[in-house]
């Protein structure tokens, strides 16, 4: 049973990184308008994908723990 519950953190950890990172990645926007460019930046959605970020290693570290440990 400690096995399955650890496949399911670390898939759950692989998906919360994933989601993490997109929202990273879609988090700022930038526009060049005559040679200057502006950009901005929502910290809202920055600080949620730091969130994800960090309870996926949770989930990560957490996983590899129930696998590696015996009975």
């Amino acid at each position: 049973m400690k096995k399955v519950i650890g496949i399911i953190m670390i898939l759950l950890s692989v998906y919360l990184g994933y989601a993490g990172i997109s929202k990273f990645s879609n988090s700022g926007e930038s526009v060049e308008i005559v040679g200057i460019e502006l950009s901005a930046e929502d910290s809202k959605k920055k600080s949620t994908s730091f969130i994800y970020l960090g309870l996926a290693l949770v989930s990560l570290v957490g996983g590899v723990t129930l696998l590696k440990s015996k009975s």
